[in-house]
Formats: C-alpha cells, structure tokens, sequence
C-alpha cells in the first residue's frame, strides 16, 4: 500500500507527515504508521534545524502572526442537525439572510453556552459563526429589535407549519404543559396559577407537542398563567387541524382530562391516550369496583420485566361510549407509600420543632411547614408548640389508591399500547427540564410581550435541536460515555484558526473529537 502526505495543524503551525497504511494482524484492521518529514514553508516539508536561516525567519515571523481562534466543533455539530431538519431553510424562508444568521446564532447560544442577550455578542466573536457572517450585529438593542419583531409577528406559526409540513407529523403526538415564571411587571400573558415549579411567581403558560417517532418537539403555544391545562386543549386540537395533521394519536396527562375534552376527541374521532382524573364521583365508583379484583392474576402481565396488572372498563359519557384501562402497579405502589410516609415524618417533625412567637398565628405557621399535606394531620397548639398527630385514616385512604390509575384510550389499542404510549410522556418531561435548565430559559427577563414571545421562539429552536443531539447520541451509544455538555466541552477544542495571510485553518482532530464525530456520522 503506497504511502500518502497530508498536513497536520498544531497550535497554528502547519507540519508534514507520511502516512504509510498497513495491516495490523492483531486487530484485524488497516492502521497507519506516521512519519514527520518537517514544518510546510511554501508548500514543502522542512526540518527546521537544518533550514537556512533566511527559511528560519520567515517561518518564525509566519508562525509569531497566527492570531486569532474560534470555536468550531460544536458550531459545526449544530449547523449539520439545522441543515439535516432544515431548519436553516425555514428561517430563510421568513426572514431576511442577515435575521436568520443572527437567529440562528441566538439559538446556539441558549445550547452551548446560555448567557444575558447583552452577553451574546462576546460570545458569537469567539465562535466559526463571527467568521461565517461577520456582518451581523448581536449588540443587545439590536437583539431586542429581532426578538419583538419576531414576537409580533406569525413567522412562529408560520415556521411550525414549515417544520411540521417538511417532518411528515401524523402518527403520535405527546401533549403537556408547564409554567415559565418571571419577575417583570410589563408582560401582560404573566398571571398567577397552578406553577409546576412551586414558585411564587406570576407565569407564562407553554405547552409543547412533541412528535414521538421524530423523537422533536413540532409546536408550540403560549398562554395567559392563570389558564388551565385542562381548557387549552380545544385550542390546540384546531391549530394541529390548521397545520394539517390527520390521523395522530394524542398523548395527554391528566391535566388535560375532562368531561368535555373527552367528547370533543371523541367528535373529532381523533385516537388517544389520556389518564383520567379521579374527581367525579361515578370515577370514583369505577376506581373502587375494579380494585375489588384488580390483583386477579386473569388481569396479570408484565411491563418493561415488572408485574402489572391491567383490567379493561368502559365508561359512558352523553350517549358515548369510551374504552379504558385499570392499572395498577404494585412497585409504583410501594415507592409512593414509601414517599408518602417520608414526607410525613418530616413534616411532622418540622413542626414539632416549631416555637411559636407570641401574637404569631398558628395557621400560618402550620399551613407553611405542611406544605400541602394539612389534610393528613390533627394538631393543636400546648403553651408556645404544637401538639401533632398524624391521621390514620387519612393515610389508608391515601395508600388505597396508590399504585392504581386508569387510562382512556380510542383506537385500535391493547393494554400495552396504551400504557406504553403514555410512558412516552417521559420524553416531553426531559424536554421541559432541558428548557429550563440546560437552555436556561427562567426565570424569563424579558421586558415586553413581543419580546418575551420571540425569545420563546429562539429556545423552541434550541430545544428542537438539543433534543435531535440527544437522539443522535443515544442511537451513537455516546451517552453512556458523555453528557450533552461534556460532549459539546470536547468538541469546543476543535478550532478553527486566521492567520495573518488571510488563510483559516482547522486544528487537527483529536482522538475523542474524532470518535465523537464518527459516531454522529458528521466525520469520514
């Protein structure tokens, strides 16, 4: 096998090496054996102890004006799943050439590395994106125009119908809500409500549909905080309708569940899986007749290598008919008596440390420390503590239903296809914490309506394309050995280099950039 030349960049210099392949027995593969043969001066290998001193200089002067270097490696993973999805596209399709460079580069940003928007241009000048389009101005007033523009106007919508239209979304969609907390006085969509987080903080309300065999999110909407879960489905049903999706199974946690929402899916015909909420009485009565026989070993299976057990029911609502599933789990079962009994016993101790100031109220106080679980005590208050008692029949009529849910379902489903399809919902949950944490998205310091919605349009882009690098990763068996962010903190070494002749370089790989990018199948 004839040996090969190639150049291999080193902290900026440039050095020759022969590459002469062979075939290593051991390994069963063709390997290669290198051979310095000198640093490139005008397209030749030289050794420098041996060059004539005027080639010493030159390469010396050369070498001392090598001055600048960007992040490329993780620019480069990113830019490859935007093509890949065509995200790069769609934006060029709604915005002119310089906005979508300078949307893109606020995308990146929230992935790699999330800082404040006036932060964002001494980022973007570090990175292969400055080199790329250097015409952009990511000044924080500049960002500020973008981001109301944007927020103002339908290219959200617009972009959804794009990525919807161009993924072919029909077959199963997963539906969920969550809360997006900010201090600012001046968004009138921020409300007090139901905060998933448990802060005390008036809200924004998203939800978010994600295409399970896309394994993305595809859309998403905004609401007033103080808006239900349960009251955003009817919307929702009809904007999927407007992009065009027919033929979907929606996936919807209890939040979403009502008298009302069941008949709309029903009316609609649209197949689906939705827990129930056990608040109407004749739910209720269900619930209690299928425990009667629930742990029947007739209604026994397993899942994912567990015990369960599954009893089919139906369930008549205005002349309708709707078919559902009795689970229940006895590990679910056990690990939430075990939660609840904790939580008790903390609680319990909390306040029995509890002194009360004088002119202090009891109620506050106890309110305070039991946090939501005041149902399942007796107390009182003896001189200045309190005299605390856990309730037993509280706590049996609590652990009677744990373990023990029901899901309603239409369309040609099994027991295991529903509860499967609703296990699913663990990816929309993922989601939801990337937003906030890794994306960094709360608290939202947003100053107006129009900006707030275009900066949850950057993070929906972010978000699209985290949740594609996880796919990747996970189908690569990366994420046994890396994180998102230890993967993104290896490639960040993969540089891109000027030089003072005007020529970029790219820094040679190194062994892990190499295996990492082999494995995404962004690398020969």
């Amino acid at each position: 096998m004839k040996p090969t030349r190639r150049i291999k960049v080193k902290n900026g210099i440039e050095y020759w090496y022969e590459e002469t392949p062979y075939y290593d027995k051991e390994k069963k593969q063709i390997r290669h054996r290198s051979k310095y043969l000198g640093r490139n001066v005008d397209g030749q290998p030289v050794r420098m102890r041996s060059a004539p001193s005027e080639i010493k200089e030159k390469t010396k002067k050369k070498t001392a004006e090598v001055k600048s270097s960007f992040d490329y490696g993780s620019i480069l993973v990113h830019q490859s799943i935007m093509e890949e999805l065509n995200l790069d596209r769609y934006l060029e399709n709604l915005l002119p050439s310089t906005e979508a460079s300078m949307i893109r580069a606020l995308v990146f940003n929230r992935i790699i590395r999330p800082t404040a928007m006036k932060n964002v241009d001494s980022w973007f000048e570090g990175t292969a994106l400055a080199l790329e389009s250097p015409q952009i101005d990511l000044a924080s007033q500049r960002v500020s125009e973008l981001l109301c523009r944007v927020g103002e106007s339908n290219i959200p919508d617009r972009f959804m119908s794009q990525l919807i239209e161009g993924t072919s979304t029909k077959s199963t969609l997963i539906y969920d809500i969550t809360s997006l907390s900010s201090y600012s006085q001046l968004i009138n969509l921020l409300e007090y409500g139901y905060n998933r987080d448990g802060v005390d903080l008036p809200q924004i309300n998203m939800s978010l549909i994600m295409d399970k065999d896309k394994g993305i999110p595809v859309m998403y909407d905004i609401f007033p905080g103080s808006i239900s879960d349960v009251s955003t489905l009817s919307g929702t049903l009809k904007k999927i309708k407007a992009h065009g999706v027919q033929n979907y199974v929606a996936v919807m946690d209890r939040g979403f569940f009502s008298l009302g929402n069941l008949c709309e899916l029903l009316d609609n015909k649209i197949s689906f899986v939705m827990a129930a909420k056990l608040q109407l009485n004749d739910l209720k009565q269900l619930m209690t007749e299928a425990q009667k026989d629930i742990d029947d070993v007739k209604y026994l299976h397993k899942f994912n290598n567990e015990p369960i057990f599954a009893k089919p029911m139906t369930y008549n609502i205005d002349n309708m008919e709707v078919r559902g599933y009795v689970y229940y789990d006895p590990k679910l079962e056990q690990n939430e008596k075990q939660t609840l009994l904790s939580r008790l016993y903390d609680i319990r101790e909390e306040l029995l440390k509890v002194r009360l100031k004088k002119n202090s109220s009891p109620q506050v106080a106890f309110k305070e420390k039991a946090r939501g679980f005041g149902n399942f005590f007796e107390w009182n208050v003896v001189d200045n503590r309190f005299d605390v008692s856990i309730k037993q029949n509280a706590v049996t009529q609590r652990m009677n239903k744990m373990g023990k849910y029901i899901l309603f379902y239409s369309g040609d489903f099994d027991w295991l296809n529903c509860l499967s399809l609703y296990r699913e919902r663990d990816e929309i949950e993922k989601s939801f914490k990337a937003l906030k944490n890794e994306i960094d998205i709360l608290p939202l310091n947003t100053h107006s309506e129009k900006t707030t919605r275009g900066f949850i349009f950057v993070a929906f882009l972010s978000l699209i394309i985290r949740t594609r690098l996880i796919n990747m990763m996970r189908e690569a068996k990366l994420l046994d050995k890396y994180s998102v962010e230890l993967l993104l903190l290896q490639l960040e070494k993969l540089r891109k280099i000027t030089l003072a002749d005007g020529q970029i370089l790219v820094t040679e790989m190194t062994k892990k950039q190499r295996e990492i990018l082999q494995a995404l199948n962004l690398c020969a």
